[in-house]
């Protein structure tokens, strides 16, 4: 109801200050309009001799009015200058104007005055929400320690330029992206995972925004602008996400356009139709002033901020309750059409295993194994597939050297291909050799593990034996999909059909498919989509599975932190690598939507019989007031809870 302070959407330290300026003007006004309507019912009672000088009780209960009623005024003609005509403001201004037409004057100043603080309060509830969610997850320091020149200095994190050197105390958030300088270093992630427990990086390896440093003083170098940043996108992700409309959320707009001229002119039926009845029936009683009261009654209960606020604040409370346990939810069209799905497809490798592979074997056949190992490592160390790079980790281990390679191109699905001195070198899986008519020999094929061939100048050369490892949730996680009656649960794999069966076993899966491109895993997708009844979420690593994430109902990217593919192609991402929260973040959407059905049916349910004892006279404008604010905050209240309740 206050004016908008422009300098609090610029800076925050001034926003505090700000606000608690507007709170103090605007609950003076508050109690000033009270004492001023509690004052003239007391004088109207008294019947005093100077009260009954003629326009001093309406010059009284104006002035009780215009402290609460001011405001109104203004955002009604704001929205008529944007020819949204019926609205909540429109709405409470006529019910008031009315009231003081028919000589009720201290309900015309209640009416203002109680739907003033009612808003007053719904606005600091759906505040302090807001607050909540952005304390949670604004977390980024103010300020960065660069080594410029050998010294020490403090700046504001944008000032830092990427490839720059940042120190970082024990104790102390990550300010910026960046790689460890240091041989390794424990870290608290809780803010950007949701975990609790810490986690060990190594040198070299990427650390995040918003991790706490544990132990040791580290260093880093930035890899990202201030702007780019894991947290500074999560941030954007989560607020972006508020103008992404849920279904329920679209459908109360389009509701309340409709809903509210309608119900002016049921109001003004009420007020005019018993005339006409009154004409043409001589019998019946028409009194205008009890009849116009009717009809304000019925203006003030049927306005319906209840829906309007509560049900958009349902769903921000939902993603802010996902947000605090990892998961980021693009829109609350995401968190609703969640609660629809009945089918989950996972993808294997990075998914439901750890995608930590490890050389367990290995066999050179027209080639020493070290040469072997250089080629591998040569065209292996170009690709982020989790395969090449446990093999590229294993030839270092090994001591292997590089070799120049030129036309260096991979094929995803496949493998790499690149010329080295002169030869054509292919590594990759068997199907890449035998499209290209290079045999194989017939025992490799039959290997229960994963298999990474190597062919020079069009021959065999030799052969990798890899394994991955389950991940640690990962039995959890499809347990707690079926508690939730998701029993059509899928993996997926360009693995080998027998090592994805082993694994579907383990996991209690029954459907299974290996041998798959990403290509053939978008065309499965579109045939299940195609089903009568299905509504299938697929859950990849959102770097080689984008496709299939774009094409399901509900794509989630597992580990996606700081994956640029995973936010782009992905619905939902979950910061850690735990597939167990794919079932929280269905049971937090099936949460939200019974929220907002509850909001929806008690607002609807509440009001219409509120609407219907108002037109036959049963309740006063005291009473719809009362009973207006009273639905609208139950529904605030119970929109927040959301962020209170615990999810596994």
């Amino acid at each position: 109801m206050e004016a908008t302070c422009q300098r609090c959407a610029h800076t925050h330290t001034h926003a505090g200050d700000c606000g608690h300026t507007h709170d103090q003007q605007g609950t003076g006004f508050l109690i000033l309009s009270f004492l001023l309507l509690v004052g003239g019912v007391i004088l109207r009672y008294l019947q005093l001799p100077f009260w009954m000088i003629p326009g001093v009780e309406v010059l009284w209960f104006l002035l009780a009015f215009l402290p609460v009623g001011f405001p109104v005024m203004v955002e009604v003609w704001k929205s008529i200058r944007q020819k949204d005509i019926f609205n909540e403001f429109s709405l409470m201004l006529l019910a008031t104007i009315g009231a003081f037409c028919i000589g009720e004057y201290p309900e015309g100043v209640a009416v203002m005055l109680f739907y003033s603080v009612g808003e007053r309060v719904q606005h600091r509830a759906v505040d302090r929400a807001r607050r909540n969610i952005r304390r949670l997850l604004d977390v980024r320091p103010e300020k960065a320690l660069v080594l410029r020149q050998g010294k020490e200095q403090s700046v504001f994190p944008g000032e830092v330029e990427v490839g720059e050197m940042i120190m970082v105390k024990p104790g102390e958030r990550i300010p910026l992206d960046g790689l460890l300088q240091e041989e390794y270093a424990l870290f608290d992630t809780s803010a950007l995972t949701g975990e609790s427990l810490p986690r060990t990086i190594n040198r070299g390896e990427e650390v995040l925004a918003g991790m706490i440093v544990s132990g040791q003083a580290i260093r880093l170098k930035v890899t990202k602008p201030y702007e780019q940043s894991a947290l500074a996108r999560i941030l954007a992700l989560v607020q972006d996400a508020s103008e992404r409309k849920a279904p329920a959320e679209l459908f109360i707009r389009r509701f309340a356009r409709i809903y509210t001229p309608v119900v002016f002119l049921l109001a003004l039926s009420i007020m005019l139709l018993p005339a006409l009845v009154a004409a043409f029936h001589p019998g019946f009683d028409y009194f205008f002033k009890d009849w116009a009261y009717r009809g304000l009654v019925f203006l003030v209960i049927s306005c319906p901020c209840a829906l309007v606020i509560s049900v958009p604040l349902g769903y921000f409370g939902g993603i802010g309750a996902a947000s605090r346990k990892g998961i980021l939810f693009k829109g609350g069209n995401y968190l609703d059409a969640i609660t629809h799905v009945n089918t989950v497809v996972f993808d294997k490798t990075g998914t439901l295993t750890t995608g930590h592979f490890q050389v367990f074997s290995m066999e050179a056949d027209t080639v020493s194994s070290q040469r072997l190992l250089s080629i591998l490592l040569t065209l292996e160390e170009k690709s982020t597939h989790p395969v090449a790079q446990a093999v590229t980790r294993y030839a270092l281990q090994e001591g292997a050297g590089r070799i120049g390679v030129t036309h260096l191109q991979e094929y995803p699905g496949y493998g790499l291909e690149g010329v080295i001195e002169g030869k054509n070198v292919l590594v990759g899986n068997i199907r890449l050799l035998t499209d290209r008519g290079i045999t194989v020999p017939a025992g490799i094929s039959e290997r229960v593990a994963t298999v990474v061939v190597c062919a020079i100048a069009g021959k065999y050369a030799g052969h990798l034996l890899l394994s991955d490892t389950l991940k640690a949730d990962a039995v959890e996680a499809i347990g707690r999909l079926k508690q939730l009656h998701i029993d059509n649960i899928q993996l997926l794999s360009g693995d080998k059909k027998e090592i994805v069966a082993i694994f579907a076993k383990t996991l209690g899966i029954r459907h299974a498919r290996g041998g798959l491109l990403p290509e053939d895993k978008a065309a499965y997708l579109e045939k299940l989509n195609a089903e009568a009844g299905v509504s299938a979420a697929f859950v990849g690593d959102g770097m080689n599975d984008a496709p299939v994430l774009a094409l399901s109902d509900v794509g989630i990217a597992m580990g996606g932190l700081g994956a640029d593919a995973a936010i782009e192609s992905a619905d939902v991402v979950i910061q850690t690598d735990q597939p167990s929260k794919v079932a929280t973040a269905i049971s937090i959407g099936r949460a939200t939507r019974r929220i907002v059905k509850q909001n929806i049916a008690g607002a609807i349910g509440v009001k219409s019989l509120i609407l219907i004892a108002g037109a036959c006279g049963f309740v006063t404008l005291w009473a719809a007031v009362f009973a207006d604010v009273g639905v609208a905050l139950l529904a605030v209240l119970n929109s927040v809870r959301i962020l209170s309740k615990k999810f596994e």
